[in-house]
């Protein structure tokens, strides 16, 4: 990632960060941290506080759409469609009974159902059930990622990631990317080896699929309040109909990742984007 007329340094999130930036401070910050502590919120208003221009939404966006819950509902009152669930603490299960509480869960959303970490990435602690014996084990693994966790009814089809850049204030889709795991379950493992996933871009779906797909994506970016970049998870069931996951204010940014695999199909240079986005962000903090 570069820009020929900017010099970029590497630095490790540690012990020494706070004194590396405070004692040669840079004209901007690239956050590239995925999952828990690049979305979060944290580190961003760590650099909020130390007065940093940086690329990337601001920490209070940061913090609602890494909150699957609070995402899904801000997305749903904006008219984006997306699974019922129930979101619960492990306290919940402590004080009203484990088993009259995940039976309520079953009757409320039926089966097959998904249940994952509210806050967490990579499909880590996330697991499909489709017969209620195997409810408890998913809530177990949710739980070791999250003190809460997230049922949320499982919707079959095509599963899609479009990723939304910005452009001079201008939020712009990038052509959706199709998403095709070995076993059916895009796992960590089918996320970060690559060649075991396979993917299409553009995902082979009618235009006017696609089109709503970059409709839906936008409007998560937008109602969420995001900012540069980010990326928007969905499945499109057999009916056509885009259901809405979850976004990602910090998109992943590995050789495997799927915001690098839309800007090469666009065309568009990661780092020339960058570039630019590095210089509205220091126009930003002027």
């Amino acid at each position: 990632m570069s820009d020929a007329s900017i010099e970029v340094t590497e630095i490790d999130v540690d012990g020494g960060l706070i004194e590396r930036l405070s004692a040669d401070p840079p004209a901007c910050v690239v956050p590239l941290l995925h999952g828990a502590a690049g979305e979060d919120g944290a580190l961003r208003d760590v650099l909020q506080a130390l007065g940093l221009p940086f690329v990337g939404s601001t920490a209070a966006a940061a913090r609602l759409a890494f909150d699957k819950p609070i995402a899904k509902t801000i997305a749903e009152r904006a008219g984006i469609a997306t699974p019922a669930a129930i979101a619960l603490p492990h306290s919940t299960f402590r004080e009203l009974g484990a088993t009259g509480v995940l039976d309520a869960v079953v009757s409320s959303l039926g089966l097959p159902m998904i249940v994952k970490p509210t806050k967490g990435g990579s499909a880590l602690g996330a697991a499909v059930v489709r017969d209620s014996a195997e409810l408890p084990a998913a809530m177990v693994g949710a739980f070791a990622y999250s003190d809460v966790a997230l049922m949320e009814r499982l919707v079959t089809g095509t599963e899609i990631a479009v990723s939304v850049y910005e452009s001079h204030g201008v939020a712009i889709s990038l052509p959706p990317v199709e998403i095709v795991p070995p076993d059916g379950m895009y796992h960590y493992n089918a996320r970060y080896t690559a060649g075991l996933t396979e993917f299409f871009i553009p995902a082979r779906l009618s235009q006017a699929v696609l089109d709503e797909c970059a409709s839906v994506a936008l409007l998560a970016h937008e109602s969420l309040g995001l900012r540069d970049w980010s990326r928007t998870d969905l499945i499109v069931d057999s009916g056509g109909t885009s259901w809405f996951l979850e976004v990602n204010a910090a998109p992943g940014m590995t050789e495997t990742s799927l915001f690098p695999q839309s800007l090469t199909a666009a065309g568009i240079s990661l780092g020339g984007l960058t570039g630019q986005l590095v210089r509205t962000a220091i126009e930003r903090g002027r």
